[in-house]
């Protein structure tokens, strides 16, 4: 195995937005010096994209080459680039047109991520004529079989629809050339791992296989050692990684008070995601949040994804400037200038809290977690935090105390952003993006919310027990095969994530 010795440089695109002001562009090599073809070197500059993070100078010249690549990097440090540039120089040198099956397969463990991924990518895909389509539960399932059957050159999949659908004849992977498995051992954690190797027996062994992880032991190892042939290893290690950098604070406080004080923070200016441990848990603080005067959006397993997808949509555009998540949101859900994280209730180890916290404090913007702990969870969060290397001093308080007033003062005001009807028809994905085609188109319906065909009631007597949410483990996302259906749409994924 090639090691590349991790570099201690910052990611250093260069991206203007309304929300963040742009940067001085440091020296470093550039996409067309990296081997990058021009049309997608173009097609990055159009959108704002100048030189490579870190980890795409480090990735991208051993994934152009074609070799296997095994790739660690925080999350938020460009990931979906390192692949999904490489990804779309090989499949766009050999364009095709009309019905074809998929050259290229990217899995992914949520619906979120699999959507952004899409959407960071298909407006690059577009450039160079690669057609690329989400494949995921909670979707109609017949608009996705009406993608594939037009044709399609990468699929961007969570793996038990993208079983399903391969179970039913509508999708093929023989003709893979690139695989990618991205947040691999986010996979591991949630089961998906044995159908993830199901997939990949599916593909040509001589298949180049791109893995990104943050972590790279125990499961995802051994899927390593078992699909990857002499892969470049390539880690980007960043000033911050062992210790995020974020300001960590944790406040002791009696059950009473604690929706009380989580109120006045969530009240604070800015971007805040609140972690709840519950989908029900979840609901209700969105609610009596929303009672107390705060726009916020809940978004958890047992949501379908049109409201899930809108909740996102909510919170990037700071119309709702409060996400109230289970652990759903601590990995794949990528959102900047969110300057606060609160714990409301702690995670269950270090290596969730580390992941929840890592939704703050991206690219090198500051931000602040707060946990709010019972008297009896102390010891144990102490604990976590000894082993997630952050050392927080406990302490006391009540409602109204200094510490939450100076936290609310410090809170910077994100302007909303409204979209237009350009916008809604691009499905968000940015400039450049397609509209979508599977069901999730955002806007209302006869002056409310559409409600796509995949979320309409089904007959009792189709219903399986993957159909009501049965805890977040599963995130809300996992059924049993209940055969295959005689309609698409009404098919129960085997994980139907």
């Amino acid at each position: 195995m090639t090691v590349v010795h991790p570099v201690s440089f910052e990611s250093n695109d260069v991206v203007t937005t309304p929300e963040s002001p742009a940067s001085e562009a440091p020296a470093g090599p550039t996409f067309g010096q990296l081997g990058l073809p021009q049309q997608l070197v173009t097609a990055l500059e159009r959108r704002g994209i100048h030189r490579p993070f870190a980890i795409q100078t480090s990735a991208l010249p051993d994934a152009l080459a074609g070799r296997d690549v095994l790739g660690k990097a925080a999350t938020g440090s460009g990931k979906t680039l390192a692949f999904g540039l490489p990804l779309l120089a090989r499949i766009g040198a050999e364009v095709k047109h009309g019905r074809r099956a998929p050259r290229g397969l990217v899995l992914v463990p949520t619906r979120e991520l699999a959507q952004q991924v899409h959407d960071n990518l298909a407006p690059l895909g577009q450039s160079i004529g690669v057609q690329l389509a989400t494949v995921y539960g909670g979707a109609p399932m017949y608009r996705q079989i009406q993608q594939l059957r037009r044709g399609v050159d990468v699929i961007i999949a969570t793996p038990g629809r993208l079983q399903d659908l391969i179970s039913q004849g509508e999708a093929t992977l023989a003709e893979v050339v690139v695989t990618v498995l991205d947040e691999a051992d986010f996979m591991a954690d949630l089961g998906f791992l044995p159908v993830v190797k199901e997939l990949l027996d599916q593909t040509a062994s001589d298949a180049q296989r791109l893995l990104f992880s943050a972590t790279l032991d125990g499961e995802v190892d051994a899927l390593v050692r078992r699909y990857l042939k002499d892969p470049a290893r390539h880690e980007v290690k960043r000033a911050g990684d062992d210790a995020p950098p974020a300001e960590h604070l944790a406040f002791s406080l009696a059950f009473r008070d604690k929706l009380q004080v989580a109120t006045e923070l969530a009240g604070r200016p800015g971007r805040t995601i609140v972690f709840a441990r519950t989908q029900l848990g979840v609901d209700r603080l969105t609610e009596n949040l929303k009672a107390a005067g705060i726009k916020a959006e809940a978004i958890h397993g047992g949501l379908p994804q049109s409201a899930r997808k809108r909740a996102l949509e909510e919170f990037t555009d700071a119309r709702s400037p409060v996400l109230v998540a289970t652990d759903v949101a601590a990995r794949g859900i990528h959102v900047d200038d969110v300057s606060l994280v609160l714990h409301y209730d702690p995670p269950t180890d270090a290596k969730t809290y580390l992941h929840r916290s890592g939704r703050t404090a991206r690219a090198g913007a500051a931000g602040v977690v707060v946990s709010l702990l019972l008297p009896d969870q102390v010891g144990q969060a102490k604990r976590r935090f000894r082993t997630a290397k952050v050392d927080p001093s406990v302490d006391r308080i009540r409602p109204g105390d200094a510490p939450i007033l100076d936290l609310v003062a410090k809170g910077v005001a994100v302007e909303p952003k409204e979209r237009t009807q350009r916008d809604m028809r691009r499905g968000g994905g940015g400039p450049g993006g397609r509209p979508r085609r599977d069901g999730d188109r955002p806007g209302g319906h006869r002056g409310g919310p559409r409600r796509s065909f995949g979320d309409r009631p089904r007959p009792a007597s189709e219903r399986s027990t993957g159909d009501r949410p049965s805890g977040e483990r599963s995130y809300g996302d996992r059924g049993r095969s209940s055969g295959r259906p005689s309609r698409p749409r009404y098919s129960n994924e085997r994980y139907g994530n």
